[in-house]
């Protein structure tokens, strides 16, 4: 009697231990399976956040182009060669890399020809002295509203002119504001000009 409780007490341990080993492999392979599902989530997350940044970084916006134009105007309406040329560097980059994804392939050349004249005036204004900076500035004006004018503007803009700019043959720029502040005459004659077009969002 007494053997066959043993024999009976070690079959009961050995079915518990077969029981708590197999319980324990189950939840060690739950683990595994949740922790390898967690990690494809976090890959597949990091590449889409790495493919949303290669994106943002390889192209320039519209606003950024129009934006370095303006610090341009600004800094030659300030006699501020140095920071025109550091305006001009960015925009000339920019030029480069923009992409219109939604202009119509009739245009796309167009657009591609004026944004590689806009780089080249950028260059210029970026490496010169003020009086060449003011020269390819007022040039790059007509590019940009040909450009503007295919691909529209993100905020109204204001054509602007002067008629005794370059002994009277007259000069135009772009503004963001009503208010006539002159950038062709490196600081002075600030008032003279007038708007002669108005650019509206578009």
């Amino acid at each position: 009697m007494k053997t066959q409780k043993s024999i009976l007490s070690l079959a009961l341990i050995a079915g518990l231990a077969i029981s708590l080993i197999a319980c324990g492999e189950k939840k060690l392979d739950d683990h595994a399976e949740g922790s390898e599902e967690h990690d494809h989530e976090a890959m597949s997350e990091t590449m889409e956040n790495m493919d949303q940044e290669m994106t943002m970084a390889g192209t320039a916006s519209k606003t950024e182009l129009i934006n370095e134009y303006l610090e341009i105007k600004k800094a030659l309406s300030a006699n501020n060669k140095e920071d025109a040329a550091k305006a001009a560097s960015k925009l000339a980059e920019n030029a480069k890399t923009i992409s219109f994804d939604q202009v119509s392939t009739d245009n796309k050349t167009t657009v591609n020809e004026i944004l590689e004249v806009i780089q080249e005036h950028s260059e210029h204004i970026a490496k010169s002295e003020m009086d060449h900076q003011i020269e390819h500035f007022q040039a790059m004006g007509k590019d940009f509203e040909d450009l503007l004018a295919i691909v529209g503007s993100d905020r109204k803009l204001y054509e602007q002119y002067c008629p005794m700019y370059n002994n009277n043959e007259g000069g135009m720029w772009l503004s963001d504001s009503e208010e006539i502040v002159n950038p062709l005459f490196a600081g002075k004659m600030q008032t003279c000009g007038s708007v002669k077009k108005v650019i509206d969002v578009g």
